[in-house]
Formats: C-alpha cells, sequence, structure tokens
C-alpha cells in the first residue's frame, strides 16, 4: 500500500465529476487500499476519488462510534454510489481532509439510503443517520464535483473561503496547527 497526495482547494479535479467503475480487478482494490492508507494516515473518516487526483466515483469511510459501547461502521469500500432516499434535516459542523483545518456548519439530510458496489462489484445497500449520513452525503457530493463550501450561501461561502485562505497563510507561515491551538 502507498500514501497518495490529497488534493487542495481549489485544485480543479475537486470540481470534477466522477466516471464510473465498470473494471473490478487488482488495480481497483490496491487503489482503494490506497485511499483508506491515506485516509487514516489524515486522520479523516471518509476519502473521495478526487481528493486523491482520480475523477472515478468511489470512496472510502470509517466511521467511529458516536456513543460509547455502540460500534464503528470500520472500513468501507463504496463504488459508485446513488443516494436513494433522503429524509430529514441536519446541520452538522463538518471537515475536510482538502479544506485543511476548515469547519463549517453544513445542512444535510438526517437520513439516507444508499445503494453502491462494494470491492468486488457486489451491490450493497445501508441505511444511515448521524455521522454515517453526513459522511456519505459528503463523499457523494466529491463523486459529484460538489466541494462542501458548495452548500453555503454566498456570503457564508465567501466567508468560509476566506477563513481557509487565512489558514491556509498561517499554515505555510509556519504558524500554530490546528491541534496546537486546541491544546
Amino acid at each position: 500500500m502507498a500514501l497518495l497526495a490529497i488534493r487542495y482547494w481549489p485544485d480543479s479535479v475537486l470540481k470534477q465529476k466522477g466516471t464510473p467503475i465498470e473494471v473490478w480487478d487488482d488495480d481497483l482494490r490496491r487503489t482503494l487500499a490506497d485511499m483508506a492508507e491515506t485516509m487514516y494516515a489524515n486522520r479523516g473518516i471518509g476519502l473521495a476519488a478526487q481528493q486523491v487526483g482520480l475523477a472515478r466515483r468511489m470512496f472510502v469511510c470509517d466511521i467511529p462510534p458516536e456513543k460509547e459501547g455502540e460500534k464503528g461502521t470500520g472500513l468501507l469500500y463504496i463504488v459508485n454510489p446513488r443516494i436513494v432516499r433522503r429524509d430529514g434535516e441536519v446541520t452538522w459542523n463538518e471537515g475536510c481532509l482538502s479544506f485543511p483545518g476548515l469547519e463549517i456548519d453544513v445542512n444535510r439530510a438526517a437520513r439516507v439510503r444508499v445503494t453502491y458496489q462494494d470491492e468486488h462489484g457486489r451491490a450493497r445497500e445501508i441505511e444511515a443517520g448521524g455521522l454515517m449520513a453526513v459522511c456519505l452525503q459528503h463523499e457523494i457530493d466529491h463523486l459529484d464535483g460538489i466541494v462542501f463550501t458548495d452548500r453555503l450561501g454566498p456570503v457564508s461561502r465567501r466567508m468560509a473561503l476566506r477563513e481557509y485562505e487565512r489558514l491556509r497563510k498561517q499554515a505555510a507561515a509556519g504558524g500554530p496547527s490546528r491541534e496546537d491551538a486546541q491544546t
């Protein structure tokens, strides 16, 4: 396995719609495994193909338990996903590996049902709420060339992108990291 380079906003690949996966082979499974290693190395819970420079319809995710005593999802390989049902509404504070340090409130469906294929091409379905529902919607947006700032109104979007630029400049100047600021 190998670590892949994460693409950061405003890299144009983040705005590209992914092409569907049609070939299920060792190369596909290796790419998914590399994406998972990259996600874990960057302490993420989801990573879409566009975020590593591939305009393809696939992502990986591993959602931790939301409450003590619950199970997390474990690593999931999600290929050619499609949201087939949305219910309710929730506002969730989201981050994104392609926008390091930026966290914004995004309105999403509270529950979703998603059909997809696994790394072997088998048909799967998942129904989710909470963080898993938010992650599924966030990553599927990436596959459609949508980034989370696109879900904001024009003023909020402008403010979020200004904050992101401030964070990038601070990081480039060797300023405190997000983790340093929280401890």
